[in-house]
């Protein structure tokens, strides 16, 4: 649902773009809150991730694909303002280094792929994980729905900016009917790849899901014959040992979907891709101002061999997005801790 340039005029754009601005500013502070010593490493590791699995392109309906929108993903992993990040982060490496959504539509595009979808998602999670059992599987059926209908409503809201900002005299209820059909149907990929990535983390460390914090039991002990909560100092040791294996095994995973496996992704255009050409908003699509890029559109310039060309992008995208994503949040976790100082602290406290 990437947009390009010229699909929205340029006040509104401005527009969308001061609305990202403000919405980046306050998941800035509020990532503040939610990144500690577990969070913060993963969180640049997730938006790799989703860049990762942007690239596989599955087949949803006939000459159509689409892709994963990763904000209910995101939100449910390390928070849903850490989440906002997490996809701009990688929609901002797109549209800079790989000409994939326009640089003016910057705005439109964080609005609708980064705040809609997690905000969306995150409300409807927390919704459900309040009305299901306090197990671990209630969080993997939650995440589902959440991003399920993330999708959509991502779909609804570009059809609502485009009613106001298109460049196009295209009907609405046309646009409408055909982004929300279509983005329905990608929605259950969506919603099969967040409950699958979620489920597995769960399995190996539960800890680590920010959406399931609190449902965790701590740790018993029989102490002449009662059970008793273990001392938090005897749990977190195996747990400790285990986050550089997931974070190893996250990074290698992306690497090798995006070096490899997108190779074999669906070659037809993308939902929005095909309203835009079937209905005729694209009419007045411009050339985007990166596009000369060595990346330009998910290969390396001069390699003559589309499976080296695209897998070597790929590994490129992933690398410049973990590193660029874990700067944020490494930063953002100091900026926490020095906060958290007590040298930061009034008198007396």
């Amino acid at each position: 649902m990437h947009v390009p340039d010229g699909f929205i005029n340029a006040p509104v754009s401005a527009v969308t773009a001061v609305v990202a601005a403000g919405a980046i500013a306050v998941s800035l502070r509020g990532a503040r809150r939610e990144l500690d010593e577990k969070t913060a490493p993963l969180a640049g590791l997730v938006a790799a991730f989703i860049f990762a699995v942007q690239m596989l392109n599955f087949p949803v309906a006939a000459g159509t694909s689409g892709h994963l929108l990763g904000g209910a993903l995101a939100a449910i992993l390390v928070g849903p303002f850490t989440g906002v990040l997490c996809v701009s982060v990688v929609l901002l490496m797109q549209g800079i280094l790989f000409a994939d959504g326009g640089l003016t539509a910057l705005g439109v595009n964080i609005t609708d792929m980064a705040i809609v979808t997690t905000v969306v998602s995150y409300a409807v999670f927390r919704g459900l994980v309040k009305l299901l059992p306090r197990k671990r599987r209630s969080i993997t059926v939650a995440a589902f729905v959440s991003a399920l209908l993330s999708v959509p409503a991502a779909a609804v809201a570009f059809t609502l900016i485009y009613a106001v900002g298109g460049t196009t005299d295209v009907a609405i209820s046309k646009v409408a009917t055909a982004m929300i059909g279509v983005h329905v149907l990608i929605g259950i990929g969506e919603a099969a790849i967040t409950a699958l990535t979620v489920g597995a983390v769960i399995a190996v460390r539960p800890d680590l899901v920010y959406g399931a914090r609190g449902l965790q039991q701590r740790l018993k002990l029989r102490v002449n014959g009662e059970l008793v909560d273990a001392p938090t100092t005897l749990a977190p040791v195996a747990a400790r040992s285990s986050h550089r294996k997931v974070w190893i095994t996250g990074l290698v995973t992306s690497l090798v979907l995006a070096g490899f496996v997108s190779f074999y992704a669906s070659a037809s255009p993308d939902g929005l891709e095909k309203v835009a050409k079937d209905e005729g908003i694209d009419k007045k699509v411009e050339k985007h101002a990166t596009e000369d890029s060595p990346l330009a559109g998910y290969g390396v310039k001069d390699i003559s061999d589309a499976r080296i060309s695209g897998g070597l992008a790929g590994v490129i995208g992933v690398g410049v997005t973990v590193v660029a994503g874990s700067g944020v949040f490494w930063a953002i976790r100091r900026r926490r801790s020095a906060d958290a100082s007590p040298a930061s602290l009034p008198e007396g406290i």
